[in-house]
């Protein structure tokens, strides 16, 4: 982990600000979700990116029941369960 010498305040609500230049380097613009992630006693925030629950791909992915599965993962499930499939 890289030390930035950053230190920031939080206030009533939880919250704090992310300076311009960590947002700038990461490309984190407003708006943008951010993972939340805990590892023993360090937070750790990341851009959020949608993924495949199944592989990690980024790409041609379809939102089922809230999650996110790529095309690709499909087939190949549905070849698994034995379905006859034509890509």
């Amino acid at each position: 982990m890289k030390d930035t010498g950053v230190i920031r305040k939080v206030d009533e609500l939880g919250r704090f600000t992310l300076p311009m230049e960590l947002r700038r380097k990461l490309n984190i613009e407003v708006g943008d979700p951010l993972e939340v992630f805990v590892d023993d006693e360090s937070i750790i925030l990341k851009k959020y990116v949608a993924s495949d629950i199944f592989t990690g791909d980024t790409e041609d992915l379809i939102e089922f029941n809230g999650k996110k599965v790529s095309k690709k993962t499909i087939l190949q499930l549905a070849k698994a369960a034995g379905l006859l499939v034509s890509e």
